[in-house]
């Protein structure tokens, strides 16, 4: 591959290409991005964005990944392990859905392109090893059901308070759907699920999602699925609701001042500490010069000391802003599970009652209005109320404006380890995708080049406002039973994404939000992998402890993934160290079909004479020590025992610690008597010996191929004058001489 290639994978694409290959690329596009579209809307309202945000992120993350990644038909785009990650990492920084959490979301987007297109280019895509498989299965399963569960809400048309872990969420949510599920919105998912099951078990080249999808806009259209208005707060006949709405407007205030605070304060806490004469230009209040100081010439003058006073400041209104928190969370708890009846009277505004406290003689007309609660304050002569279903609303037309965020540093530095997991997650799930079918088409795949189209999809993207993107199965699977032949299946893809932005979004107005979230719930049942968990504990009990481990603590932990990944990433490499530490130690015997196997799995009878120990695995700093008790303690068993052979078939690496205790054991066991021989010593070995003299320590004629060569030299001398009845190994020495 000459590096024009290298550097620009695609243009392998049309080495032997043929005219019908790009009819076979222009209906793969076109059937992937018949998912894709849906899938990306319903993907980032599970990342908490706005759901045009996800046709943002279907625009050019797929063409460039396809463009620069190795991998002919793979999809990529929103998919829903990394929205949800996303999601995880941005919920405690902002406010789910305002401008400084989009913000941050494709600041997110960035890092990962970052991460990913650096370890692609300095070819460090190894580094996923250290994301075990048991780990890995653990944590996407717990995911999918995380993520299935945070549909819930959706599915039953509920707004129930949030917990502090998402298993409380969860209990909310159907606390809340026992008594206030909205039952249209709940017959919208469930047609929508019998759409996509039966079709999909009809055909499943049919686009399920997309009939779905098409179905349930018109039907939500056509019944007038959504219901809302907008009343001047004096038209809400309850007070006990007027006093809630101020007072929660008041939290608001409050809460939205102490942020901007704390901003400013961290602005100038990293200003004063930057700043080695004390000056600071950027406290701009008359309230910042009696807390930071005197005016002089334009500027601040601090004392040196005044950083920490900032920062000291700064805690105590984060925790005033937690307090802020959480009574803005319980008001919205109460305003969201405030019902009301609406009473029409001829020539005046309609009349909103609590349910059931309508006047004596008036009927109110059939349905449940609810306020319609967000994280700001409300406008008193537009107080939002709903009566109907959950729909996409209004979406921008156009393709989205080139720029980036500017966000402080601190807020990078908190987002920094999260992009790495996000990173690494995210080309894991891609990189599989890619492994199945490159099977499947027998295709060369390269993961560092992977690694760089994966990267350079989240750089470019986030510049076009497009949040964090990976392979996704599912559309990958489209693409290729599709017929797709190279990566122009994406492009095309792409490129339906831009008619359906410049033309196509009005139509998406009355698409029920219930219905993306059936769209998530479908996607994610792929995800649940059972099997992985019964494999993983018949391999390796400990790798099986390790997932189940990593399965509950995720789920434990959720909304904060990052633990269970923790957890799961600690104890592989714990079980790793552990193996390290303590391989293998075998003594062998003859075996009834004539070979040299484990005395002790075995059950076969030893000889007094000569130990053959077998170790297995590297010797290093971390197991000489164990290596020498085996051999100490077989030495200490055997009361006769006159050789010592050491099996060294099974030590593919000796470090330096691994050749001074070689070398220690070798010089006590000589001095009490003993004779030591080697047999199967792997050539690299070897060289580390001939380097440090142990070779001739040990003396050639001490070495020898094969454990059989071994015990047939030296069994004669091992039982001179010494009478051993039927010795286990005497059958050994024909077969060696036979051999």
């Amino acid at each position: 591959m000459n590096i024009f290639t290298r550097i620009f994978p695609f243009v392998g694409w049309f080495s032997g290409y043929r005219g019908n290959y790009l009819q076979a690329d222009l209906i793969s596009g076109i059937t992937v991005a018949l998912v894709l579209i849906p899938q990306s809307m319903a993907y980032a309202q599970l990342a908490g964005l706005p759901v045009y945000y996800g046709l943002y992120a279907a625009f050019l993350p797929p063409m460039v990944a396809s463009l620069f990644g190795s991998s002919r038909q793979l999809a990529t785009g929103p998919v829903a392990v990394v929205s949800l990650m996303t999601a995880a990492a941005l919920e405690p920084l902002a406010r789910t859905g305002s401008a400084e959490y989009i913000a941050y979301a494709i600041v997110l987007a960035f890092l990962i392109g970052a991460f990913q297109f650096l370890l692609g280019v300095l070819r460090l895509g190894l580094v996923v090893n250290f994301l075990s498989h048991p780990v890995i299965n653990g944590f996407t399963n717990a995911a999918a059901l995380i993520i299935a569960t945070s549909q819930l809400s959706k599915l039953f048309g509920v707004a129930a308070r949030p917990g502090h872990h998402h298993y409380e969420t969860v209990y909310n949510v159907i606390v809340d759907a026992i008594a206030f599920t909205h039952w249209p919105t709940l017959g919208m998912a469930a047609l929508s699920f019998a759409v996509m099951i039966i079709l999909r078990r009809v055909n499943r080249k049919i686009p399920n999602v997309l009939v779905a999808v098409a179905i349930t806009t018109v039907l939500s259209a056509a019944v007038g699925f959504e219901k809302n208005v907008k009343v001047d707060i004096s038209s809400i006949e309850a007070p006990e609701v007027r006093t809630l709405i101020s007072e929660y407007d008041v939290v608001l205030t409050n809460k939205a001042e102490a942020e901007a605070l704390r901003s400013e304060l961290s602005m100038d806490a990293e200003s004063h500490a930057a700043a080695e004469e004390g000056v600071c230009g950027s406290c701009h209040s008359e309230r910042d010069l009696a807390l930071f100081g005197s005016k002089e010439g334009g500027s601040i003058t601090v004392p040196s000391d005044q950083a920490l006073a900032l920062h000291h400041s700064a805690g105590i209104i984060e925790r005033f802003i937690s307090e802020l928190k959480e009574r803005s969370e319980h008001y919205q708890d109460e305003l969201k599970h405030v019902q009301l009846s609406m009473v029409r009277t001829p020539g005046e505004e309609p009349r909103f009652f609590l349910r059931g406290e309508t006047p004596e003689g008036v009927e109110p007309e059939k349905g449940i209005w609810r306020l319609k609660v967000s994280n700001t304050p409300f406008d008193k002569s537009e107080i939002p109320l709903i009566g109907g279903g959950a729909v996409v609303g209004v979406i921008p037309e156009g393709l989205p404006g080139f720029s980036m965020p500017k966000v402080n540093g601190t807020i990078v530095g908190q987002l920094l380890l999260m992009a790495a997991i996000i990173s690494l997650l995210g080309f894991m799930e891609a990189i599989s995708i890619a492994k199945a079918m490159a099977a499947r088409t027998h295709q060369r795949l390269d993961p560092n080049q992977e690694l760089i189209g994966q990267g350079l999809a989240n750089l470019v993207g986030c510049v076009n406002q497009s949040y964090a993107v990976s392979g996704s199965f599912s559309r990958s699977a489209v693409n290729l039973q599709s017929g797709a032949v190279s990566g122009l299946s994406n492009v095309f893809s792409s490129a339906m994404v831009v008619v359906t932005l410049l033309f196509l979004t009005p139509l998406l107005y009355n698409l029920p939000q219930a219905v993306l979230a059936s769209i998530i719930m479908m996607a994610v049942f792929g995800l649940l992998n059972v099997e992985g968990f019964v494999h993983a504990w018949q391999a390796n009990r400990f790798d099986g402890i390790t997932a189940v481990v990593c399965f509950f603590s995720t789920l434990f932990f959720a909304p904060h993934l990052e633990w269970g990944i923790a957890i799961g990433v600690v104890l592989s490499l714990g079980a790793y160290l552990y193996r390290t530490m303590r391989p293998h130690v075998a003594e062998l015997s003859l075996h009834y079909d004539g070979s040299l196997r484990d005395a002790d799995r075995h059950k076969l009878d030893l000889c007094k004479r000569i130990a053959a120990v077998r170790f297995d695995g590297p010797l290093n700093f971390a197991n000489t020590s164990y290596l020498e008790d085996e051999i100490l303690k077989r030495v200490a068993e055997l009361p006769d025992l006159k050789y010592i052979l050491i099996a060294a078939h099974g030590i593919n690496e000796m470090d330096a610690s691994g050749e001074e205790m070689l070398s220690n054991v070798l010089d006590r066991l000589r001095e009490g008597g003993y004779n030591v021989v080697f047999s199967g010593l792997k050539e690299e070995v070897q060289d580390v010996m001939r380097r440090t003299r142990l070779y001739e320590k040990i003396g050639e004629r001490n070495m020898y191929p094969t454990q059989a060569m071994a015990i047939t030299a030296i069994h004669g001398d091992a039982h001179a004058g010494y009478d051993e009845k039927e010795c286990p190994l005497i059958k050994v020495v024909p077969l060696a001489k036979e051999a």
